[in-house]
C-alpha cells in the first residue's frame, strides 16, 4: 500500500510515520515543508495543480494529512488548517489516483461541553476559538468533498514530544524539573482546574493506521473516553518524578490557600488572585470523548494509560542538560 503522509515532521506526524514504517506492507512517502521530507511542498501556499501532478506521479492509495498549526492568529490558523486542506481536497479531486484521505481533526472543533457528558460525533460543533473554527472548517471541506475520506477528531494528545502549549505540554514537566533542581518545595501552576480527555500520541498513530486500512467514512472521535482534571495529572507527574513538594494552584476563586499536597504541604495560608485558563483550545473546563465509534468502526481502543504518557513526558524533561 502506497501512503503519502503530509506533515510527517509534526508532533503527531512523527509517530504516525513510525507506525506506518513498522508495517512492511506500506510504502511511505513524506511530503512537507522541511528539508528532510521526501518531497518539499507547502500546502498553505502551493497550488492544487502542483500537488495533483505529484499525486499522479506517486499514485498513493492513501493520503494522510497530519499537517496544521495550533498557534497563531486567525489568519495564520486559517492558512495552515483550512486553506491547506482545501488544497489537498481539490488536488485529490483532480488526480486520477483515487486515494483515500485520512484527515486529522481535533476535539476543539466541538468547543465546550457540559460537565460529566461524553461528546459523540453527532454533537453540534460550537468551537470556542479560532483554532477550533479553522479545524472545523477543514473538516467540513473534507466531508463535502465527495472523496473517500475520514476525519479523526483527536482530543488532547499526550506522551513523548508533547508541545509546550498543550495542557500537559513539555513546559509543565520542565517547570517541575527546575523546581527539583532548585530544591524548591512549592511549584506554582495555573489552569489545573480544567478537565481534558488525554490520549497517548502512539495510540493516535494506531488509530490513523487503522483508519487508513478501513472503509470508514465521516467523523470518528479518538480519545481515552475519560476526562482527567489537570491537578490530578500534575500529581501523577510529580509522583513519577519523585517530587516531594506541593503544588500551588493559581486558578480558582480568590481566597485561602489552594494548595494540593503532593508530599509535605505547607500549613500557612496564602491568598492568590485567579488567572484564566492558559490553554487556547476554547473548550472550557470540561471535555470527554465518546469513543464507541472508533471501537465499532476501526476496531481501535486506547492501550497506553495516562501514567505511562506522563512518565515519558517526564523522561524527556529529566534528560535535558
Amino acid at each position: 500500500m502506497r501512503v503519502l503522509l503530509i506533515g510527517a515532521n509534526g508532533y503527531l506526524g512523527r509517530f504516525v510515520a513510525d507506525r506506518l514504517l513498522a508495517d512492511p506492507a506500506v510504502q511511505l512517502t513524506a511530503l512537507g515543508r522541511g528539508d528532510d521530507a521526501d518531497v518539499r511542498f507547502d500546502l498553505a501556499s502551493g497550488s492544487p495543480g502542483a500537488l495533483t501532478r505529484f499525486l499522479d506521479a506517486v499514485h498513493p492509495g492513501v493520503v494522510i494529512n497530519c499537517a496544521g498549526a495550533t498557534r497563531g492568529g486567525a489568519r495564520e490558523l486559517t492558512r495552515h488548517n483550512t486553506v491547506a486542506v482545501a488544497t489537498v481536497c481539490e488536488a485529490l479531486r483532480r488526480s486520477g489516483c483515487g486515494a483515500r484521505l485520512v484527515q486529522l481533526g481535533c476535539g476543539a472543533e466541538y468547543g465546550p461541553s457540559q460537565s460529566g457528558s461524553s461528546t459523540a460525533e453527532d454533537a453540534v460543533p460550537r468551537p470556542g476559538g479560532p483554532y477550533g473554527v479553522s479545524k472545523l472548517a477543514a473538516t467540513e471541506l473534507v466531508l463535502g468533498s465527495g472523496l473517500d475520506a475520514v476525519v479523526l477528531r483527536v482530543f488532547s494528545p499526550a506522551g513523548p514530544g508533547t508541545p509546550a502549549g498543550s495542557p500537559l505540554g513539555f513546559s509543565f514537566a520542565e517547570a517541575l524539573r527546575r523546581a527539583m533542581q532548585a530544591s524548591d518545595g512549592e511549584l506554582k501552576l495555573g489552569g489545573l482546574g480544567v478537565q481534558r480527555d488525554f490520549i497517548d500520541v502512539r495510540d493516535v498513530a494506531r488509530a490513523v493506521h487503522a483508519a487508513s486500512l478501513s472503509a470508514a467514512q465521516g467523523v470518528i472521535n479518538i480519545g481515552s473516553g475519560r476526562a482527567v482534571r489537570l491537578r490530578d495529572a500534575a500529581a501523577v507527574l510529580a509522583r513519577v518524578a519523585g517530587y516531594s513538594g506541593s503544588l500551588h494552584e493559581l486558578d480558582g476563586p480568590p481566597g485561602p490557600s489552594m494548595r494540593q499536597s503532593i508530599g509535605h504541604p505547607r500549613p500557612e495560608p496564602d491568598h492568590v488572585a485567579p488567572v484564566s485558563y492558559p490553554y487556547p483550545d476554547g473548550c472550557g473546563s470540561w471535555q470527554q470523548a465518546d469513543v464507541r465509534t472508533a471501537r465499532d468502526r476501526l476496531g481501535w481502543r486506547p492501550r497506553i494509560n495516562l501514567e505511562e504518557s506522563l512518565a515519558d513526558i517526564w523522561m524527556e524533561a529529566a534528560c535535558r542538560i
